[in-house]
């Protein structure tokens, strides 16, 4: 297992490296790839990147305790993830380059408005930078989970050891690393996913064994409604909306090469988060099963995907395993890291404290802000009561709330105003908050127990900022006049496509 583990640091290693020598020579290189990504490398990248710990931890963990039912978050992330292609790719990656080549979210914002007080830019930036130090936490928190159910260390080191790694190649090879890292990543996914279920499902001998025992822990467990209310269905739909609202994803649509690609990317990127979310969620089943049968236990569902490494493989193979259950935990902080460096770098010290920084500068402040959020977040991470699953919710509502409502109409709507999308960010952002941390209560319930807290803060979001933008002064001709070039420029070139085909 250590050899197949350490062949698979190495490889990470390489390819910071690999980055460092060929895309870190100023801040657009190293934050953004120069705009060169390849779609397939963009399409994994942006799915590893998406799933993290939760893909072989969280969700066959939830399935394990859970039945089928819990799959609802699923169905909801595979519809998100596809309208985030369909609606959000396009028109960012036009946007943001027309825009003065905007490289960061906060960026974007400030340009689309010329928000010349700047506090869209700020505000943006504080949010990134608070839910994403959480986020990264729930990265580093899967790492300590996986290095001490699989080679008994401490879960402290697990987290030093996890951290360390990922924030080597980020810090030296930037997005281009991280990019080409997440597509490796992402493929050890993929295969592991396919693979695990597949070993298990065939050792217990095929489906009716399988769900025989199911039934018999409980006749109720592959029963898609049991226990699910409407608000309950309705909250695990609901995960979809959080992806038009989050950097880590959407900044690779920024980065892809051409507009071309972006179709290729979501064919791409879509076959692979459907094979792996099925993936997961047969871990989950099978796992369960598997254990029943054997007569094995299991302290700590979240680790069922690791209890069938280790029991069904070569020592070989399960270091290979262990390695997608990396694979997924460091591409998603990586990707963060990078996302709250560049705002560290590019919202905060640039823009606020030495405008004139050189580009060598820059990238400097920007590694050694890869390496305070990472501290930030082990600090965080020792808190091991902690579930990945809460961690990753908390943080996706955040974003999903604050940020999605607001790229949607900046991107939709033509007269949407700088006050429009500052009142709808604060409103998704406190919503939020106010949901998880308040101490309001039904029948002895949070609220968070009856509804996901990103319904409520997106709906309220979507709200005030429409309200706002109605009631203040009407955007600048140049303004307007930018927003009609990108939507001309994306019709004109569906309407050539469309003719190349008729033809």
């Amino acid at each position: 297992m250590l050899v197949s583990l350490f062949a698979y640091f190495f490889l990470m290693m390489a390819i910071g490296y690999y980055g460092y020598r060929n895309a870190t020579s100023d801040v657009s290189e190293f934050m953004l790839g120069d705009r060169k990504l390849h779609p397939a490398i963009g399409a994994l990248s942006a799915g590893a990147s998406d799933m993290s710990g939760w893909m072989l931890m969280g969700l066959p963990g939830a399935i394990y305790l859970s039945g089928i039912s819990a799959a609802w978050i699923a169905v909801g992330l595979v519809i998100g993830a596809y309208f985030n292609y369909l609606l959000v790719a396009p028109r960012l990656r036009i946007y943001t380059e027309m825009t003065d080549d905007a490289i960061t979210i906060p960026d974007f914002f400030e340009k689309r408005f010329l928000d010349t007080s700047r506090s869209l830019r700020v505000l943006s930036s504080i949010v990134i930078i608070v839910f994403f130090t959480l986020y990264t936490s729930s990265g580093v928190v899967a790492g300590g989970k996986l290095f001490e159910a699989s080679f008994g260390l401490d879960y402290e080191i697990g987290l030093f050891i996890t951290a360390s790694a990922v924030v080597a190649y980020t810090l030296f090879g930037g997005f281009l690393a991280v990019s080409i890292t997440d597509f490796v990543q992402g493929c050890i996914m993929f295969v592991a996913l396919v693979l695990v279920p597949s070993v298990a499902f065939i050792d217990l001998g095929g489906y009716n064994t399988i769900s025989s025992t199911l039934i018999s822990i409980d006749p109720e467990f592959l029963n898609w409604f049991s226990g699910v209310t409407l608000l309950g269905l309705l909250s695990s739909l609901s995960w979809g909306l959080g992806y038009f609202g989050q950097p880590h994803i959407i900044v690779r649509f920024m980065a892809i090469r051409t507009l071309g690609d972006i179709q290729k990317a979501r064919h791409i990127g879509m076959s692979w988060m459907l094979v792996t979310v099925l993936g997961a969620v047969a871990t989950g089943l099978v796992g369960l099963a598997y254990v029943t049968v054997r007569g094995g236990s299991l302290a700590d569902s979240e680790t069922i995907f690791i209890y069938l490494s280790q029991v069904l493989f070569h020592p070989y193979i399960t270091g290979f395993l262990l390695a997608a259950i990396l694979a997924a935990i460091m591409s998603t902080i990586s990707s963060q890291l990078l996302v709250s460096s560049s705002s560290l770098t590019e919202d905060f010290y640039k823009s606020f404290i030495h405008r004139d920084a050189s580009q060598r500068e820059l990238v400097l402040v920007g590694r050694l802000s890869i390496l305070g959020v990472a501290l930030v977040a082990i600090a965080l991470s020792f808190d091991r009561s902690n579930s990945i699953l809460s961690l990753v919710s908390n943080a996706w509502a955040g974003f999903g709330a604050a940020f999605g409502p607001i790229i949607l109409l900046s991107l939709y709507w033509r007269n949407m105003t700088r006050d429009g999308a500052l009142a709808g960010m604060i409103t998704g952002a406190v919503t939020v908050l106010v949901w998880i941390y308040a101490p309001i209560q039904i029948d002895g319930k949070n609220l968070t127990s009856y509804l996901y807290e990103i319904i409520p803060g997106f709906i309220l979001s979507f709200i005030a900022a429409i309200v706002v933008s109605l009631f203040t002064s009407k955007p600048q001709a140049c303004i307007t006049d930018r927003f009609d070039k990108m939507r001309q420029f994306i019709t004109e070139y569906v309407d050539k496509r469309t003719l190349r085909k008729s033809n």
